[in-house]
């Protein structure tokens, strides 16, 4: 299983830190709502998770 970011987006705010850390620009933030993840582009890097002021994103397993 590949390891990808996963966005509480009940809880997201969508201030668009994790857009800025993305090496892979696998996130947006469409219409200012929450942060959505390509997991297409998405390889799991974690830098999205440690930049969050939130604390609503994880890494976790994804299908392959």
């Amino acid at each position: 299983m590949k390891r990808k970011a996963i966005v509480n987006t009940d809880l997201c705010v969508a201030c668009g830190c994790c857009v800025r850390v993305c090496p892979k620009s696998a996130i947006s933030v469409p219409d200012g709502v929450f942060a959505v993840v390509d997991s297409a582009l998405c390889v799991g890097c974690g830098k999205c998770a440690k930049e969050c002021p939130a604390s609503v994103i994880e890494i976790g397993g994804g299908a392959e």
